[in-house]
């Protein structure tokens, strides 16, 4: 977390959070949602303009991505200076990238070490790893069958409903907190 980010949660302890108003895309990608983005439905429900507007300034992704935490309850957030933005997830809390040589980043490219290889009913490939739970983008799964033919994970199967209590997140802590 940011320096500055920790003085303002210091000198502001009791700033409120904030629900739905950022989300995080099955391709790593940001969304701010504003409140008409909010009313044409869920972050993940696929309803055109419900995901909101593409973060596309590359400090501002960047500022976001090193202040993406978890709670205790497993509701991602970004600590936007004293206030915490709680994140909408379309998938899961991480994004992976699979390199050529079977290394693995997440979406803010972060190095991770693959604990376990999950694949669901539709054939998304999920990863367990040192930095926790998440989705392989869709353009690496190639790298991940590479993977699983040369020896190196072997996938188990999962059922996509299951994974956000099986793995401890909350994909919408927004609809969890009553829709505020």
């Amino acid at each position: 977390m940011d320096d500055i980010v920790r003085q303002a949660m210091a000198k502001w302890p009791n700033v409120p959070s904030a629900y739905g108003w950022l989300g995080l895309d099955a391709r790593g990608n940001w969304y701010l949602r504003d409140e008409q983005a909010q009313a044409a439905g869920a972050f993940a429900s696929g309803r055109p303009g419900a995901k909101g507007a593409l973060v596309q300034l590359e400090k501002l992704v960047d500022f976001i991505q090193r202040n993406y935490e978890v709670d205790e309850a497993g509701r991602w957030f970004f600590q936007n200076g004293p206030q915490r933005v709680f994140v909408e997830l379309e998938a899961t809390p991480w994004i992976w990238r699979v390199a050529a040589d079977g290394s693995v980043t997440a979406h803010d490219g972060r190095p991770a070490q693959v604990r376990a290889v999950f694949t669901d009913e539709d054939g998304r490939v999920y990863l367990r790893t040192d930095l926790g739970f998440g989705l392989v983008h869709t353009q690496d799964v190639a790298g991940v069958a590479d993977a699983v033919e040369a020896g190196r994970w072997t996938p188990q199967a999962v059922q996509a409903a299951e994974l956000p209590v099986r793995e401890g997140y909350v994909p919408s802590p927004q609809a969890q907190a009553g829709g505020r």
